[in-house]
């Protein structure tokens, strides 16, 4: 009899860690599919729900095998229901029959001024790269940019630099006229007119809000001064450091307004860009405005950086 007893104490004590762990992924769906952003503890898990899927496969599969039957469905439902909406995100999406002008567009998180300046001009020399928005830019990461040749290759800029993580700028092939295109950001996120010639003007915006782990509601906020409805401005590119992901509300509440996130039009946008240790999520984005069309999406290493570099090659109308 105390055999049998503990046998049953361990069986129940396998449904409930199974069941433990159904829960919280059927908890991260339904945050998903509610659009519920939430504090610092939901949003990073969030932030994970790609993962969501083949992690509840592989829980049903256990489930079933141990003879869980009821856990073992509903972790399959879990599965299907976020599967619905990261599979989409491999197909990339046809894109608008435009005739205008291509710009290419870089964007690099320099962690702190950290990231190798050399490799950032190569980047650009090598992808012949118009407009390149940098943040966490630091004054001695701009000075040694200088040195590696940037501001030969893209001669105009507006930047603001910081000691910290606040540092932004904007550096570009065409000539730039700063003006304010966000709401107030704890970090500096620049923006700016570039003048094409022919009488073509896009808007740019060196894009970094507040991480959410410092301030989830600033971050939330900060997101939301991005969102400009399509038709109220000029053609406007946001690139850089969003800290979110597809699966954050705040996100697509940008996205919804006039949008397209380019790596997600070319079904890319399950490319991790942080960390570049073990690279687990896309918070870097470049976000285009969606009368304009994305021929290209790329993700490149830069050593010294936390963050991978994004590029991408934009069709305007």
């Amino acid at each position: 009899m105390v055999v049998e007893g503990e046998v049953r104490a361990r069986r129940g004590w396998v449904t409930f860690l199974l069941a433990l762990v159904v829960l919280a992924l059927a908890c991260v769906a339904a945050l998903r599919f509610v659009g519920f952003d939430g504090n610092w503890y939901t949003l990073a898990p969030l932030s994970l729900t790609p993962y969501v899927a083949p992690l509840a496969v592989l829980v049903a599969v256990l489930a079933l095998v141990l003879r869980r039957w009821t856990l073992g469905v509903l972790a399959l439902v879990v599965a299907g229901a976020v599967a619905v909406l990261v599979v989409p995100r491999f197909s990339a999406v046809e894109q608008r029959a435009v005739q205008g002008r291509t710009l290419r567009v870089l964007a690099s998180n320099l962690y702190v001024g950290s990231a190798d300046p050399r490799e950032i001009v190569e980047l650009v020399r090598s992808n012949q790269v118009d407009v390149l928005n940098l943040v966490e830019l630091t004054p001695d990461a701009l000075r040694r940019l200088d040195q590696a040749g940037l501001f030969t290759l893209l001669p105009y800029r507006v930047v603001h630099t910081d000691p910290g993580v606040e540092g932004s700028g904007i550096v570009s092939r065409f000539p730039l006229t700063e003006t304010q295109l966000t709401g107030e950001s704890a970090a500096k996120q620049p923006g700016a007119r570039a003048d094409l010639g022919d009488g073509v003007v896009i808007e740019l915006v060196a894009v970094h809000p507040i991480s959410p782990d410092v301030d989830s509601r600033r971050w939330e906020r900060e997101m939301k001064d991005l969102s400009a409805a399509e038709g109220e401005h000029g053609i406007r590119i946001l690139a850089g450091d969003f800290n979110a992901t597809l699966d954050h509300a705040a996100f697509r509440t940008v996205l919804a307004r006039g949008y397209l996130d380019a790596a997600q039009e070319r079904g890319k946008s399950l490319t991790p860009t942080w960390h570049t240790a073990a690279p687990l999520v896309a918070l870097d984005h470049v976000v285009v405005d969606r009368r304009a069309a994305v021929r290209d999406f790329r993700v490149f290493k830069v050593p010294g950086s936390d963050h991978r570099a994004i590029y991408a090659e934009i069709q305007l109308p």
